[in-house]
């Protein structure tokens, strides 16, 4: 998938897989992980999505990668933040608050940027890549990621065939083969999203369950 597909999406305002709420499963499931105050939270391709705030309210600290510029600038202006802005390599490191987003391509972040998070939360990383990318998605975290880090997913799954991704649907055997081989996988629910999916309905999509998964690093 093109970088120029999401910076066009952004740029045209066509971001329905923005949610303006917090994810109801991040609010039930977080608290189960006791993390101190303090920690670090990893949030890939993570748009303006308000869980970061949510995240960031509850003591954390945020980093953040996402492509497109726009969508950075939009969060800090959402949060009533003016951030500094420099460069690392490839990527714009911006930063204010709690908050730091690395600004281009995920799969270019180094590991030293990572270093120290403690959970990886993904609600719209994995699903909004098309097939022949998860796997480099999830070789990608594994790399990058501290071996003592979570990784919290927050998936979905509809009929295949109803709409064409993204978001696409991302069964829960295909989780177990990207990331089986080096994370203990538990399913921490199962439930209906549909009816909090007004974008996917109004494209056609008739069944939607959302899958959240704790994924932790083998021993």
């Amino acid at each position: 998938m093109e970088h120029s597909f999401w910076e066009e999406r952004w740029q045209r305002g066509e971001i329905g897989f923005h949610q303006p709420h917090i994810h109801a499963q991040l609010q039930q499931f977080w608290p189960g992980l006791s993390l101190p105050k303090g920690s670090i939270v990893f949030v890939p391709l993570s748009g303006k999505t308000r869980d970061m705030v949510w995240l960031a309210e509850q003591g954390h600290k945020v980093i953040g990668a996402e492509l497109s510029e726009l969508a950075v600038r939009d969060f800090f202006k959402e949060c009533g933040l003016t951030p500094t802005v420099t460069a690392s390599g490839p990527f714009h490191v911006f930063e204010a608050g709690p908050y730091k987003i690395y600004q281009g391509d995920f799969f270019a972040l180094p590991a030293d940027a990572l270093r120290g998070v403690a959970v990886c939360y993904d609600r719209a990383a994995m699903i909004a890549l098309p097939p022949e990318m998860r796997p480099q998605y999830a070789e990608k975290l594994a790399s990058v990621l501290p071996p003592e880090a979570a990784i919290f997913v927050i998936s979905i799954e509809y009929p295949q065939g109803e709409i064409k991704g993204p978001p696409f649907a991302v069964a829960q055997d295909e989780v177990r083969a990207l990331f089986g081989k080096l994370y203990d996988i538990d399913v921490l629910e199962v439930r209906d999203g549909l009816a909090a999916s007004d974008n996917l309905k109004k494209r056609g999509v008739t069944r939607l369950e959302e899958v959240a998964y704790l994924l932790r690093r083998q021993a």
